[in-house]
């Protein structure tokens, strides 16, 4: 895995935590996508598994390194969704908790990396809280989330829970003009607004293909508009990546409002100041906060109701907002 500066410190704080004896068996790692936190639990993972540690850096040499490097450690278990699947069930659990109570096979210690925690079933969380509470000698449970409050309490009352914030918006875009260096500066800030600060889900968004999708999107709002043909945005919207297109017509929604109040320089859409003014020019204030509520909560429906409809979601939203249209002057 590629290391980025900006975890320096983290991986500082919490390898020191380690070697002063105050490390926890249970380390909560709450990050956004995309700002580094898998590598950071890699990092610690190899650190933690290496059996010659240079200070607070693995050796890279010993048999439990080379293992890590190729991905094949037989004491370090990844719980994660299988194929097909969107969560992690209590068998999964049962299984894992079975390894981790019997010895070592390379007679270190043992990791569990769970990579999106709120992926756990209740009764996998409540499974996983039993080790937790009462875990295996040498075991360290490694778990990312990206919003802990989803969590069960217990469960995060049982572990160490460390914030990785985003780095500072100056540094990111100095680390993204430097791995793209042919982006602009206004399309390098665009796409970091819209990936929450965090540089590495901005970067995935800066690839050409992604960006020209996002570009086509935001033409497809354009010609709705001009059309007042909501329902035209459809084959946009039903899509298996429709949350990130909603999130981006959302920002559009709040980049409106932004500009109503003459906040231009606050919009995430700083690549797309024609679309803003057109939006904000069509609908009140008070239209433009109401599009913002429905959208969010249809974007919330599709995320968290099991077996939803995405399409009759979708024609419906359209439709109560191609109605607004009209509604503004």
């Amino acid at each position: 895995m590629n290391w980025y500066p900006w975890l320096n410190q983290a991986y500082r704080q919490l390898v020191e935590s380690h070697q002063q004896g105050r490390g926890h068996h249970a380390l909560l790692v709450h990050a956004n996508a995309g700002t580094g936190a898998d590598v950071l639990i890699y990092g610690l993972s190899r650190w933690l598994m290496c059996r010659n540690r240079q200070g607070m850096k693995s050796c890279g040499k010993c048999h439990s390194c080379h293992l890590m490097m190729a991905g094949t450690h037989p004491d370090w278990h990844i719980m994660s969704p299988e194929k097909g699947k969107t969560s992690v069930g209590v068998e999964a659990v049962r299984q894992i908790t079975e390894k981790l109570y019997s010895r070592s096979q390379q007679g270190g210690v043992k990791i569990v990396w769970l990579p999106l925690t709120e992926c756990l079933t209740d009764a996998a969380a409540n499974a996983l809280l039993k080790t937790l509470e009462e875990p295996p000698k040498h075991t360290y449970f490694l778990l990312e989330c990206r919003q802990p409050s989803s969590l069960l309490a217990t469960l995060r009352s049982r572990c160490f829970y460390y914030f990785l914030p985003v780095p500072k918006t100056e540094s990111s875009l100095y680390w993204l003009q430097k791995q793209l260096p042919l982006i602009s500066s206004v399309d390098a800030m665009t796409a970091l607004k819209l990936s929450q600060g965090a540089p590495v889900a901005a970067e995935q968004l800066l690839q050409p293909e992604q960006w020209q999708i996002r570009e086509q999107f935001c033409q497809a709002v354009k010609q709705a508009l001009d059309k007042h043909d909501a329902l035209s945005l459809l084959p946009q919207l039903n899509h298996e990546n429709a949350p990130q297109r909603l999130h981006w017509l959302i920002s559009l929604l709040f980049d409106a409002v932004k500009w109503q109040q003459q906040l231009q320089r606050y919009c995430i859409n700083q690549d797309q100041q024609t679309l803003i003014y057109q939006l904000s020019s069509m609908h009140t204030l008070a239209v433009l906060l109401q599009g913002v509520d429905d959208w969010m909560s249809c974007r919330h429906q599709l995320l968290s109701v099991v077996g939803v409809n995405w399409e009759l979601l979708l024609v419906e939203q359209l439709l109560n907002w191609e109605k607004q249209f009209t509604s503004s002057p």
